[in-house]
């Protein structure tokens, strides 16, 4: 990742994170003229640690508490979603407008978070919004309507496991549109382009073996459809992670010095209340055109998940909305910090979490074509990260 222009506080895009890997890798041709290494592996050791304290240091405390609790929110909060989505179909629900409106009920949590930032720190809200401000929240709101009405097709149809391996093809995307969108922020390299194609390969293995996890009842058709909407939502979901980090370049950059974090990080709330807000609005209405609010009552007196009954789904939906709306939270944090790239390495890492939490717990069958596709998405994804901290090494540390 490359600087931002101006001389930004937390709205940092070089984040240099070197990796044993990387070091060893670049220091193994350095051979003396009697054939034997350069220097002891102590020594590269020692070198390694201190470059990598002088990386942390260059970036405020402030900086990786929020990138480390932003990934960490991903990484949590977006497998805990997707379980809970496959709970609500296992338990009796069947709409797929209820699920996609449970993903953006809970869109008061950043419009609260945000009020201790106003209360106790620099932060002032970004008020009135310009005409384009308000466009881009609007459309993004309704692209995230639209990725979680394909999701939640996606989950009605497959395993939480598949779904969750499918979905994995978003890095893909969310490098392709980020250096289309974004630009030299997001450069695609040879370690991009590789990830790329194993990360597909793997989803096209679980193409191949469709017919090894489909659930009773599930026709052929219904498969085949969940899985193009799910690569689809994956597109999509790529597609957002690029306009929100235009969104922050283009019309909330800042470009004053260091100071507290939350007079940085309230721009990232600011946003996601409202584009949650909108997709709010277009969800809800697409659930009134098809009395999916009259529906709610009748799933929760026939659900048998979580419990049971209307405590339960109560429960199931409301775990929901604050799981979701956490993940994405964690996702525009890490966007804002890093880059849409940065953003869709760790969607992809959540992928062998919720693979793995979906078999112990929903019992999804696990085929050996399964197996392998799960370890070709882990490949491409640890490809990824060694090569990319490689090419950063080699250009001075400026690449992403």
């Amino acid at each position: 990742m490359e600087d931002g222009d101006g001389g930004e506080g937390l709205r940092h895009h070089a984040i240099r994170l070197p990796l044993a890997v990387a070091a060893m890798e670049g220091s193994g041709s350095e051979i003396t003229s009697n054939g034997g290494p350069s220097v002891s592996l102590r020594q590269k050791a020692s070198s390694l640690m201190a470059s990598s304290a002088a990386a942390y240091r260059s970036k405020p405390a402030s900086f990786w508490a929020l990138l480390a609790l932003s990934g960490g929110a991903m990484l949590t909060a977006f497998p805990a979603a997707s379980l809970l989505s496959r709970l609500y179909y296992n338990g009796g629900g069947q709409s797929k407008w209820i699920l996609s409106w449970s993903a953006v009920a809970g869109w008061p949590i950043p419009a609260l978070l945000l009020l201790p930032c106003y209360l106790f720190t620099d932060a002032s809200p970004t008020w009135p919004p310009s005409p384009w401000l308000c466009f881009w929240y609007a459309l993004l709101g309704l692209l995230s309507a639209a990725d979680n009405l394909m999701y939640a097709w996606a989950y009605a149809y497959l395993p939480a496991s598949t779904a969750s391996l499918v979905a994995a093809s978003s890095l893909a995307f969310s490098a392709v549109f980020g250096r289309l969108i974004v630009g030299k922020k997001n450069r695609i390299g040879l370690s991009t382009l590789n990830a790329i194609v194993v990360i597909t390969a793997g989803v096209v293995i679980i193409a191949l073996d469709s017919g090894s996890d489909r659930y009773p009842g599930i026709t052929g058709r219904q498969y085949a459809l969940g899985f193009a909407l799910d690569v689809a939502g994956s597109a999509l979901h790529g597609l957002i992670f690029a306009l929100s980090e235009l969104v922050f370049d283009k019309y909330l950059s800042n470009g004053s010095g260091d100071g507290a974090a939350a007079t940085r990080f309230h721009m990232v709330l600011e946003q996601q209340a409202a584009v949650s807000l909108s997709a709010f609005a277009f969800t809800s209405a697409g659930l009134a055109a098809t009395d999916g609010f009259a529906a709610m009552r009748r799933e929760a007196a026939g659900f048998s998940a979580a419990g049971g009954g209307k405590a339960g789904y109560a429960m199931v939906m409301g775990w929901s909305a604050a799981t979701f709306q956490l993940g994405v939270l964690g996702a525009t944090g890490v966007v804002y910090l890093g880059s849409t790239v940065l953003a869709g390495v760790l969607n992809a890492v959540r992928v062998p979490l919720t693979s793995v939490a979906a078999v112990v717990w929903f019992h999804d069958p696990m085929s050996g074509f399964k197996i392998l596709s799960l370890v070709i998405t882990v490949w491409g994804f640890g490809s990824y990260m060694v090569g990319h901290s490689s090419a950063k090494k080699t250009s001075g540390g400026s690449s992403q």
